[in-house]
């Protein structure tokens, strides 16, 4: 019986290991979370050395504020404070940015992208949510530069245009702020 559990559990964790590694992206686009550790991510320059702290080979960050588990980047709400990741990679000119995310109740957490906040966040109401944000559930997240503007979608519903530096150049930042929230499948076009 123990040998039976114990191939039964390695079968499950194999599948769960298959199943992160599954997803290919689209042609043009490249993966920015491998789903496996945090590499070609950074911690969030701060402070008054504003230096940021590389990331390369861990699968957590600042206490376990951020995660990596199951091919998933998840960022834990037991875990206090207002934190921020962001990519070594630069963004500037017209691309696009997609991910999958899974909130938790009280989500509200951010994706910061060339001087633009754009939210992630459920409300109690329909006031207090993001536009077509499914609690509990895959949602898929989609932001588009192009001309010094970005459109901002869920679910293929555009939530907003927002404006962004046109000649702006930066990084992808992850901002944990309040409730749980998974990510997976995060990958970015060519710049252009």
């Amino acid at each position: 019986m123990r040998i039976l559990s114990a191939t039964l559990l390695a079968l499950a964790t194999c599948a769960a290991v298959v199943a992160a590694d599954d997803f290919k992206p689209e042609a043009g686009f490249k993966l920015l979370f491998n789903g496996k550790n945090l590499d070609g991510w950074q911690t969030k320059a701060a402070g008054k050395d504003g230096k940021s702290m590389p990331l390369e080979g861990k699968a957590e960050a600042f206490d376990k504020r951020f995660v990596v588990t199951d091919g998933e980047l998840v960022i834990d709400p037991k875990v206090k404070g207002d934190r921020y990741i962001e990519s070594v990679q630069q963004f500037s000119g017209d691309f696009v940015i997609k991910f999958d995310f899974k909130p938790g109740d009280g989500c509200n957490n951010d994706v910061l992208l060339l001087g633009t906040k754009f939210d992630i966040k459920l409300g109690k109401d329909e006031k207090g949510t993001t536009k077509g944000v499914k609690a509990g559930e895959w949602n898929k997240l989609e932001i588009a530069v192009k001309g010094g503007s970005a459109d901002y979608s869920i679910n293929g519903e555009k939530s907003a245009t927002l404006k962004v530096g046109k000649d702006a150049k930066g990084p992808l930042v992850l901002r944990a702020e309040f409730g749980a929230i998974a990510i997976k499948n995060l990958r970015a076009s060519e710049t252009k």
